[in-house]
């Protein structure tokens, strides 16, 4: 794919940003659902339409500049109400029983935590009553309730105080004071993962009953497999949604981790190729698109989703193999975002029964570290031009950025290019942390990821094994006489406590490289694939 740049008019935009007052991040309270508007009107003559088939007239750059520009201009529309809303905040498969887990999202801390007398999730506010210690540190008592652990103070599942240990039993009982209660919010279990509707107010105690979390076909249906993993990413929620709905970017940031159909015709090394989208229609639910070999969806604000069909292979049952690229993009606080992805298919079924999830994890975290510092950067630069003039800023002319442009559409229409922190931030982006941070994969992903948690412990141990082994063979052959062990068994010896000496130091730097950090050089990718073949990795999609 062709790229395109419009350097000349970025330095000015610049410019004139920063002269700009900052504004607030406030929104318009919400009012009742308007029906969906069609995504974009431009006028007949341009070549560079972006969502109708292209003309053979030329018009100048400049017409096409200002065809998107009348597509992003936003009017008196219905805004997006981010806090009525169901979030998804982490796989079941990654959340343990026996401990509460504190999460972050839309800047609200959270606690999610397993009640076992309601045999339920519960996500609460992560904050004890008593002198505002996070509950996330606490424990599950024997009785079930979540405890803080700074004071003791126990609460039950509908957030009501059970217990004040330092209130005397003959005093007044304390406990049931509205002010010793901890916020419940709405939760549910859903495409096996945990939602949770961001308002804690009585009314929306059933809110499940009215509204749903949307439904996914692919992953409602026991006869499709599903990969399932989640990590944390250094750049925002709307960065984050605009990449996961580029797929023209795979061939080139992802040059070698992806597959990609031969071409009969080659422009580049990589096979970059036209790719059309088409967004039918466009509302504050989001969007639909057609695409040259599926369909597309975003369900806002965290859903963008691509399913597609692949043809039977040869020899192979005339069933319809069906996949899907499910992606759940959840805002966490400005520059940062968390991603659940689930990858769900009804063919070859039985690999992901024998194949382990980690294993999978390592192709799809490699394949998020390949554009990792682009994005991040790239979130900088929208910054420093201001959201609002991210049309005026980035020159699209191919219809491979339809989705791009319909998502930075619905953001700029309905949400004012900003996520609704309701105060909590002043909208500035954290600093750049040195690179090797700023790529860590075992706080992102590996703590969060049961199975990448549990095959990291097992790898570590196998190589202090390992080294172990290596060092006690040696002392056996120099404590051993002469005479007692034959020249050739010494040598036997002393060779096997080499190798498990070498596979040792290999499996610490195989461990370093997919559970800690893996620094990825576009100069050259060919290391990275050799890296892949060596290990016989592939990404299961």
């Amino acid at each position: 794919m062709e790229a395109y740049a419009s350097s000349a008019s970025l330095p000015s935009l610049i410019c004139s940003h920063r002269s700009k007052p900052k504004f607030a991040n406030s929104h318009s309270s919400s009012v009742p659902t308007a029906p969906s508007q069609p995504l974009l009107r431009t006028t007949t003559s341009s070549k560079f339409k972006l969502f109708s088939s292209p003309v053979s007239v030329e018009v100048p750059l400049e017409a096409a500049d200002a065809s998107a520009t009348a597509a992003f201009s936003s009017g008196d529309e219905e805004k997006f109400d981010w806090y009525s809303q169901w979030y998804p905040v982490m796989p079941v498969c990654d959340l343990d029983e026996r401990v509460p887990h504190a999460k972050k999202v839309l800047g609200m801390d959270v606690v999610v935590w397993w009640d076992r007398n309601e045999n339920a999730w519960k996500v609460f506010d992560d904050m004890c009553p008593h002198r505002l210690a996070p509950l996330s540190e606490g424990r599950i008592d024997p009785s079930g309730r979540l405890q803080c652990v700074y004071h003791g103070w126990c609460f039950d599942g509908s957030g009501d105080c059970k217990l004040i240990p330092q209130a005397p039993l003959d005093g007044p009982p304390v406990h049931t004071s509205k002010r010793a209660c901890v916020a419940v919010y709405p939760a549910i279990v859903h495409h096996d993962i945990v939602w949770f509707w961001p308002n804690s107010d009585p009314q929306y105690k059933d809110i499940f009953e009215k509204k749903k979390p949307p439904f996914i076909p692919e992953l409602g249906d026991p006869s499709f497999t599903k990969i399932i993993g989640n990590r944390d990413v250094p750049y925002g929620y709307d960065v984050l949604i605009e990449n996961l709905a580029d797929p023209a970017h795979l061939p080139y940031a992802h040059y070698g981790l992806v597959p990609t159909q031969p071409l009969k015709e080659k422009r580049d090394k990589e096979g970059g190729r036209p790719v059309e989208f088409t967004v039918k229609k466009l509302g504050v639910e989001g969007f639909d698109a057609e695409l040259g070999f599926g369909y597309s969806k975003f369900h806002a604000p965290c859903i963008i989703s691509i399913h597609t069909h692949i043809p039977s292979r040869p020899n192979e049952p005339s069933i319809e193999r069906k996949t899907a690229l499910v992606f759940m993009c959840i805002p966490v606080s400005p520059g940062h975002s968390r991603l659940i992805w689930v990858f769900p298919r009804n063919f070859d079924v039985w690999v992901d029964k024998v194949l382990p999830r980690w294993m999978t994890h390592m192709g799809t975290n490699l394949l998020l570290d390949s554009d990792l510092y682009l994005l991040h950067i790239e979130e900088r630069k929208i910054k420093e031009i201001g959201p609002e003039n991210w049309q005026k800023a980035c020159f699209l002319p191919a219809k491979s950025d339809g989705l791009v442009v319909g998502f930075r559409r619905w953001f700029n229409k309905y949400a004012d290019s900003e996520v609704d922190w309701r105060g909590k931030y002043t909208g500035e982006l954290p600093p750049t942390p040195p690179r090797e941070q700023l790529m860590d994969r075992y706080w992102t992903h590996v703590v969060n990821c049961s199975s990448c948690n549990c095959a990291y412990k097992c790898l570590n141990a196998a190589e202090i094994i390992l080294k172990v082994v290596a060092v006690a063979i040696i002392g056996v052959v120099a404590a051993t006489k002469q005479g007692v062990i034959t020249a050739s068994t010494r040598t036997g010896l002393a060779i096997l406590a080499a190798l498990c000496y070498a596979a040792s130091k290999w499996l610490a730097h195989f461990v370093y490289d997919n559970f800690r950090y893996h620094d990825y050089n576009h100069s050259f990718p060919e290391k990275v694939m050799l890296f892949l073949r060596i290990f016989g990795l592939g990404i299961a999609l």
